[in-house]
């Protein structure tokens, strides 16, 4: 989404920034990956346990823009620049994230240049990016000792955004009910997490770093698959985990009328036999998720291999 101010002076640098960043990715989906890979490192939930922004500590907190910089370096694979931390359109270009709109923190260096501005809240997975030219006029009066300043209510309305309010991966753990999740974590072992947060989870998306999270360890694979994972431990309950890696389990899916996962999430749906006409294919039979209460009798089919 672009929005413009029709009195603005124009600014073909600008221009040429917000042609070329959406010309790299036109529906933003690069940039919400990156937005959620940064709070996925800064949680650090595989050795941490942790999925909120309030769990961290003030320097880490501090610490993702200087993450979110460095991850948009590498998906992008932006220039450096001279004094701004890229060169985007052959223009200088610093990156600033602030977790509350507007309290982007910007140094002299950026004065008269380009800002990349960008935001998010991880709890209604939301991102938002926009850029502005840091004229004098948009600065806030005053600066703190390191003689950065924010941009005043004439600078925020001046921000072209690109994308605003726009949908992000979930954290999955963030979606549920509270109650449900601290419950989960007071299981002793990960493969127990694992096997609730599919329970709880049914019909939503569930990213792989949930899977770390709640198992503390990095290899989430390992904890869904059926030899001795998830799958094989609620198969008997009437849940199939579904992978977005796999085309033929993403069309599985869309059948049972769930949300299609993406390349690093999965799915879990409780499922019941359904009649040919009308039911999914699986494994040579044919399902249709279970309502909210019906009991299943009938063990799910197995995806021994993750490809199957």
């Amino acid at each position: 989404m672009t929005t413009l101010d029709a009195f603005a002076e124009p600014d073909p640098e600008l221009d040429a920034v917000a042609d070329e960043l959406l010309r790299a990715d036109p529906d933003g989906s690069r940039w919400a990956a990156v937005v959620r890979h940064t709070y996925d490192m800064i949680y650090n939930g595989a050795e941490t346990g942790r999925y909120r922004w309030d769990q961290l500590m003030k320097t880490e907190k501090t610490h993702f823009g200087t993450l979110f910089e460095i991850n948009a370096q590498r998906e992008f694979e932006f220039e450096g620049g001279e004094a701004t931390d890229y060169r985007i359109a052959g223009h200088q270009v610093d990156a600033k994230w602030s977790q509350k709109q507007g309290s982007w923190m910007l140094p002299p260096e950026v004065f008269d240049r380009l800002a990349l501005v960008a935001t998010g809240n991880d709890e209604h997975a939301i991102w938002s990016l926009g850029l502005v030219r840091v004229r004098p006029e948009y600065r806030a009066e005053g600066a703190n000792r390191d003689k950065k300043t924010t941009l005043n209510p004439l600078g925020r309305a001046a921000v072209r955004w690109l994308w605003k309010d726009t949908p992000m991966p979930a954290n999955i753990l963030l979606q549920l009910p509270r109650p449900d999740v601290d419950d989960l974590f007071t299981l002793r072992f990960g493969t127990q997490r694992t096997n609730q947060l599919f329970r709880l989870a049914e019909g939503q998306l569930v990213h792989r770093s949930a899977v770390r999270t709640v198992a503390m360890q990095l290899d989430d694979q390992k904890r869904v698959r059926a030899n001795g994972g998830a799958r094989s431990a609620l198969a008997p309950e009437g849940y199939i985990i579904l992978s977005g890696t796999w085309d033929n389990q993403k069309q599985i899916a869309a059948g049972l009328g769930v949300p299609v996962p993406g390349r690093k999430e999965y799915i879990s749906v409780r499922i019941v036999p359904a009649d040919p006409s009308t039911g999914t294919e699986i494994k040579g039979g044919h399902w249709r998720r279970a309502a909210p209460g019906e009991p299943t009798s009938v063990p799910a089919p197995l995806f021994v291999k993750d490809n199957e």
